[in-house]
């Protein structure tokens, strides 16, 4: 059997906004596929990227391990490597170098290498694995150990004699619950509490239940897991949240599925099973409004410790939400954030500016739309075209060399909408001051209402009124300097 090294791409250090965030999870997409690889017969290591201070950190890893292959698979249940960004693409780039230098082949999997495995095959990897991998590289694996042929593997890209081979995407996994746990015990879990504890006060890991999405946005991509939904079970995801708890010590989980709870009846099974083992946690997802108009799953979701749903909100626009295919009405929007807020849980808003044909009446009503409805939290970005999107095909014309961001703040426009580019960063720094001044007027209306509830956090929130206020309204006075194009 073989002795493999798992790595990935991501490194917090290169991603400045996420770092001090402390934004910093386990690559869960590569523990998935090590331990998938170790049931089945082969030995498994891991270079954990994400804390590590740069590529050139392996080198020692693979003298050390001296593996027959580099496996480089990047966690695909994250929204950030789905950005590719090109700091992270460079980290692959060096860390596929440092292998052939040690004569080690690489097989590399994620949404980057999917979408351009010819870049990848250039810098010297071996294979590029399409799509979902778990079963795509036990294959490959087992067949380079066999000295068998490569041609009938679904799922590989490969050059061989001056020519290109692909095998094509083979169709995704159904039955989830068939798959092990992730390998958790490669993961030294100390330094990751260590930075959640000092940046927000409790440690978070990240689970998933479910794989791709069945709704078509035509700006999100969808390279790994396609355009169809599996879940696990709602047994099988507690019994690995009772793990973490115990083995982890973790409080709070992530569920980075792209939806949460889509499944009927699914979210009514998981509530009931986390009261009746009386497991105590917190927990973040990602929903859909219209999916969140639903009191049985909005209270399902109360019960089992929800603490934040994260809602594509996108624009306060119905135009601008139209366009973009998303299959939500603004009315859903205001609704779904009523009915979170009945049941004590906290709503956040992913919002989108630069959609093609956006104007300053699409942007005004998305500013509408947050300071009505003052969401808890808010995450701003601008339309990002990726491969394989319909975004992406209206536009690529107007796309040059610059078609990523380096970093996830970068917040480029990379293509010619109704303002320069200029205007979309200085509207982020806008809504983000109007957000805040809101926040801080509010509080001081709580204390003049409720002085005898004075709070330490309160109080600084409505002191921070004196500074909010003029500052937004002098990064409006600049924004409107900015005119169409």
């Amino acid at each position: 059997m073989a002795k493999l090294l798992f790595t990935h791409s991501y490194f917090l250090n290169l991603d400045p906004k996420q770092e001090e965030a402390g934004n910093a999870y386990p690559p869960l997409g590569t523990l998935y596929a090590a331990s998938y690889l170790r049931e089945n017969g082969h030995e498994v290591s891991l270079f954990d990227s994400m804390l590590a201070e740069s590529p050139s950190r392996i080198f020692e890893k693979l003298d050390k391990e001296a593996p027959d292959y580099l496996v480089i698979y990047d966690d695909g249940f994250d929204y950030l490597t789905k950005m590719c960004l090109t700091n992270m693409r460079d980290a692959a780039f060096s860390l596929i170098i440092q292998a052939k230098e040690k004569n080690i082949p690489v097989i590399i999997s994620s949404s980057d290498s999917t979408d351009h495995f010819e870049k990848y095959l250039e810098k010297g990897a071996n294979f590029v694995i399409l799509g979902e991998g778990e079963t795509t590289l036990f294959d490959l694996i087992g067949a380079l150990e066999s000295k068998a042929g490569l041609d009938s593997i679904q799922g590989i890209v490969y050059n061989q004699d001056g020519q290109t081979f692909n095998g094509g995407k083979r169709p995704v996994l159904r039955d989830l619950d068939a798959l092990p746990f992730p390998a958790w015990d490669l993961i030294d879990f100390k330094p990751y509490r260590k930075i959640w504890l000092k940046k927000v006060g409790y440690f978070s890991l990240n689970v998933v239940s479910t794989r791709g999405c069945t709704y078509k946005c035509n700006w999100c991509a969808k390279p790994i897991f396609g355009n169809r939904y599996n879940a696990r079970t709602p047994a099988q995801v507690v019994e690995e949240l009772e793990y973490l708890i115990e083995f982890a010590g973790a409080t709070h989980f992530w569920f980075c599925d792209d939806i949460f709870g889509l499944k009927p009846g699914w979210l009514q099974e998981f509530a009931n099973l986390v009261v009746e083992k009386g497991i105590k946690f917190s927990f973040k997802i990602q929903s859909r409004a219209d999916l969140m108009v639903d009191e049985k799953s909005v209270a399902a979701l109360a019960k089992a410790g929800c603490d934040t749903v994260w809602i594509g909100a996108e624009s306060g626009s119905q135009k601008i939400l139209d366009a973009m295919e998303k299959g939500i009405t603004i009315a859903q929007v205001y609704q779904s954030r009523e009915l979170l807020k009945k049941y004590g849980v906290k709503t956040a808003f992913f919002l989108q500016f630069g959609y093609l044909g956006e104007t300053r009446n699409d942007i005004d009503a998305t500013l509408k739309m947050v300071m009505d409805l003052m969401p808890d939290d808010i995450g701003i970005s601008v339309s990002y075209p990726l491969p394989g999107t319909k975004l992406f095909e209206i536009v690529k014309n107007q796309l040059g060399d610059k078609t990523n961001w380096k970093d996830s703040d970068e917040m480029l426009m990379m293509f010619q909408n109704t303002y320069p580019q200029p205007f979309y960063k200085e509207l982020q720094r806008y809504m983000h001051s109007l957000y805040r001044r809101k926040k801080s007027i509010l509080a001081v209306r709580r204390l003049l209402k409720t002085p005898q509830k004075v709070s330490l956090s309160l109080l600084r929130s409505a002191v921070m009124s004196l500074y909010h206020i003029p500052s937004s309204a002098l990064k409006r006075r600049k924004l409107d300097t900015y005119k169409p194009l």
